[in-house]
């Protein structure tokens, strides 16, 4: 039986179209993150990161978080989600209101924020993060702190983070169907980059790109905070049903090939090897394929490039040219593709390291690669509280629900609708 007065647990829940893992920490005397147990397991009923199969997913969540229970030896109640599919949407809501060029007080800053609330509404979603960001005071823009100061008029600009509703509800409702409490869905860009980015490269500016299995995330983040994103729905797993259909072998031959062989880099030693798989419908042990390692790599660098073009056409929607910023972080599961940071770093011209979580004490080395960045992420997340993300969206009018604060005000928005 855990002690009453033992640090709370936190347990973090990744959905993905490949898989889904989970993660159960706790904090140590000095505040740190230790990992007490994880599990993974093979996701079932995604496609493209949104729920087409609840019962499937239900099984894949249920027992992925059961493995991680049995390696923490505790039991955990409710999680911090990610979610990452389409339909996630960025922009800013500026907020201003008049205090008579008296001293800024807290309570006018609380006023502010509470005023935002309709400004940063979105219909038909779900606001995830509603994030302020730098003050303005009366013309003066670019304040982080305006307590102490005289002014006429106060404003602030919000930074809001939404999803559609309806794939966000089958979210959570098949989480609570696994007998989970939901503390908080958190958009996957948002918790990937706290996992894989330093704090001076989300202030300065820089494009966090995550290679999912069927979505491939792109999001700009400056001035400590995610300002924009797009989804594309491309990603590694294409790369493996490219080569499985191109050659008539098994999915998880394809992948186990792509993992061990593939590269996004050609060589013109491709055209003296072979690659070993087995053909569609064939037993284990049977005599493999050998299909010309010149030929696999086509049908890789065919997919990879699509992802890149699109990969750029979003950096540009996003503004993300120079001299706005130069560098550029892959992580997700795709980043583990040989040479894949060398080859959109050569289109792209710019920048490119493969982006991995922070090492967290205890966090195995199979869930330590950029494929667990956004859970470690949400570990991260719960681990400091509220950070920097504010619930200002919700009307004060809302219970709580059992969780209290903005998390639980979250929840009851999810339960009952906006």
């Amino acid at each position: 039986m855990r002690p009453t007065d033992a640090p709370p647990l936190i347990g973090a829940l990744d959905i993905g179209s490949s898989k889904v893992s989970a993660l159960v920490c706790t904090t140590d005397e000095e505040g740190r993150l230790r990992v007490l147990g994880t599990g993974q397991r093979q996701s079932r009923g995604v496609k493209r990161g949104f729920v087409t199969d609840m019962e499937a997913t239900e099984v894949a969540v249920r027992e992925a978080v059961e493995q991680a229970e049995r390696m923490s030896g505790q039991t955990i109640e409710d999680v911090w989600a990610s979610f990452g599919a389409g339909g996630l949407s960025s922009g800013l809501a500026t907020v201003e209101v008049e205090i008579g060029g008296h001293q800024v007080e807290p309570s006018d800053v609380d006023e502010l924020l509470r005023s935002g609330r309709d400004a940063v509404d979105r219909p038909g979603q779900v606001v995830l993060h509603a994030n302020p960001a730098l003050y303005t005071i009366d013309d003066v823009q670019g304040v982080r702190s305006p307590v102490g100061m005289h002014a006429s008029r106060l404003g602030v600009d919000i930074h809001v983070v939404a999803a559609d509703e309806a794939p966000l509800r089958n979210v959570d409702l098949t989480i609570r169907q696994a007998h989970l409490g939901v503390r908080a869905i958190v958009a996957s860009p948002v918790a990937a980059g706290l996992a894989c980015l330093s704090t001076e490269e989300r202030d300065l500016g820089v494009a966090l790109i995550e290679l999912g299995a069927e979505v491939t995330n792109v999001s700009l983040h400056a001035g400590g905070m995610l300002v924009g994103l797009r989804s594309i729905p491309l990603g590694a797993k294409d790369i493996t049903d490219d080569i499985a259909a191109a050659f008539g072998v098994r999915r998880r031959d394809a992948e186990r090939v792509k993992c061990y062989h593939g590269s996004a880099m050609t060589s013109p030693r491709d055209n003296h090897e072979v690659v070993e798989a087995l053909p569609m419908g064939a037993e284990d042990g049977a005599e493999p394929l050998r299909i010309p390692r010149a030929q696999f790599m086509t049908v890789i660098r065919q997919r990879v490039e699509q992802v890149t073009a699109e990969v750029e056409s979003a950096l540009k929607d996003l503004g993300f040219v120079k001299p706005v910023g130069h560098q550029v972080v892959l992580t997700g599961g795709g980043a583990e593709l040989k040479n894949i940071a060398d080859y959109m770093q050569g289109v792209l011209g710019r920048a490119v390291r493969v982006g991995r979580p922070r090492q967290l004490t205890g966090l195995p080395d199979a869930h330590s690669g950029p494929a667990f960045a956004s859970l470690v992420g949400l570990a991260l997340l719960a681990g400091q509280g509220t950070g920097d993300i504010r619930d200002l969206a919700l009307p004060t009018g809302r219970p709580a629900g059992p969780s209290g604060g903005w998390i639980g005000r979250l929840v009851a928005a999810m339960r009952g609708g906006r």
